[in-house]
């Protein structure tokens, strides 16, 4: 039997250029670039569908959610110095300070079907 559905609604996207790159992770190491974490469910979303996904048979535990808005498509997250060119987003929508969240503040438990919304921002 999979486990349950987390639905992500994503809002604020200037555009539905490109796609977005999802990152679901139970690593606090591994936040919030999946790539450390072969566990974790990556997946790409074009940004005309962004509006109301699922991932599906998530386990339970807790997790944390990164998205980058790639509008080039070139699968990374673009920087201008250090400041991202792409638009990022994560649950629970913490504060942004100097830069990514820490997994704590953008954690959620996952014991059951459920929502995350999460809010673009864009820096440049």
């Amino acid at each position: 039997m999979p486990g349950p559905t987390v639905e992500v609604s994503i809002t604020g996207l200037r555009n539905v250029k490109g796609q977005i790159l999802v990152c679901l992770t139970a690593n606090p190491k591994a936040f919030p670039d999946c790539s450390k974490d072969k566990a974790s469910v990556q997946m790409a979303v074009k940004a005309a569908d962004a509006g109301d996904f699922k991932i599906r048979g998530v386990a339970a535990g807790t997790y944390a959610i990164a998205v980058v808005h790639d509008e080039n498509g070139n699968n990374k997250m673009d920087m201008a110095l250090f400041l991202p060119k792409e638009g990022f987003g994560f649950s629970r929508d913490p504060a942004i300070r100097m830069g990514p969240p820490k997994f704590k503040s953008a954690s959620f438990a996952v014991t059951g079907d459920m929502r995350q919304s999460i809010k673009m921002k864009y820096m440049l």
